[in-house]
């Protein structure tokens, strides 16, 4: 297996994209449960009709372009073009020696965003991005020995992955989050995702209240036949409460401005949205969604 994914990881981006819009509609087209999420979660967003479809051929897109970017030698540059936007918020957020913490939904080239950031300012300020460890040995490893690049670090979703983190924020370096993964039972609390309750991370604030690190937001979009990506950074819209209220509605009130956050980078570029991600489930012992005005 491995032969066959180095051997796909050397085709061009072109490639690679026109097969990996066919492998994502055989998944869709063979898994009656993934369709219907991506149906479903697509539709409570409002998305268009035309949108949720050229997703389906996205999702596999992201799939294989990832093998691409995964398997290229660790000295070996990212080698497609990345056009970056806005990238001075980055140099004003170090500048202030409290590290920066990069927030990016499951949208677009996500996986681009930190070898990006490491290439361009791991040398000064290297990053370390959190993920969840896969369930299969194979693919975990292959995360693992992927993933983890010149300046660039990865610390598992766990207890010992968040304590990493703070030190790299502590250094006045880059950490990044994907904030719209459905957290373990206990990490997350219950907070309005396009209308209806999910459970959300509250890692994310977390941080900031400890470090004083400023966020930037971070959407990696995907260009058309094979051209690369564009890198797109911008500031919340709204401030992150950090006071005023209980510790339980400061959590909710926290996630909720994070969710709004991610909402807005999704609509930019809809139709690469992983819709058929399983973001609504809910963490077994995490208890049933809090109604807005509960406690």
């Amino acid at each position: 297996m491995l032969p066959l994914l180095r051997w796909l990881s050397r085709r061009s981006l072109r490639h690679l994209h026109a097969l990996g819009a066919w492998m994502g509609w055989l998944v869709y087209a063979l898994s009656p449960s993934y369709r219907q999420r991506l149906k479903t979660n697509a539709a409570r967003a409002g998305v268009a009709e035309a949108q949720r479809r050229q997703s389906v051929g996205e999702a596999g897109k992201m799939v294989l372009e990832s093998l691409r970017l995964w398997l290229r030698p660790a000295t070996q540059p990212i080698a497609d073009a990345v056009h970056w936007e806005g990238e001075a918020l980055i140099e004003d957020a170090l500048a202030q020696g409290r590290g920066l913490l990069f927030l990016t939904p499951h949208l677009g080239s996500f996986e681009i965003t930190a070898q990006a950031y490491a290439e361009r300012f791991g040398a000064r300020h290297p990053i370390t991005v959190m993920y969840r460890p896969a369930r299969y040995r194979l693919l975990r490893e292959l995360e693992e020995s992927a993933r983890a690049r010149p300046a660039l670090a990865t610390a598992p979703a766990s207890v010992a992955g968040i304590r990493q983190m703070m030190r790299a924020l502590k250094r006045g370096e880059a950490v990044g989050l994907l904030p719209d993964q459905v957290p373990p039972e206990g990490m997350g609390v219950w907070a309005d995702f396009f209308g209806a309750p999910a459970y959300t991370m509250t890692l994310a604030a977390r941080l900031v209240q400890q470090s004083g690190a400023p966020i930037v937001l971070a959407l990696c979009e995907r260009l058309p036949q094979g051209r690369g990506y564009h890198l797109r950074l911008s500031r919340l819209a709204e401030p992150l409460p950090m006071q005023g209220m209980d510790a339980q509605a400061l959590q909710r009130a926290q996630a909720e401005v994070i969710n709004r956050a991610m909402q807005q980078l999704i609509l930019q570029c809809p139709q690469q949205y992983l819709w058929g991600y399983n973001r609504f489930k809910q963490p077994r012992d995490a208890g049933p969604p809090v109604p807005q005005g509960g406690a």
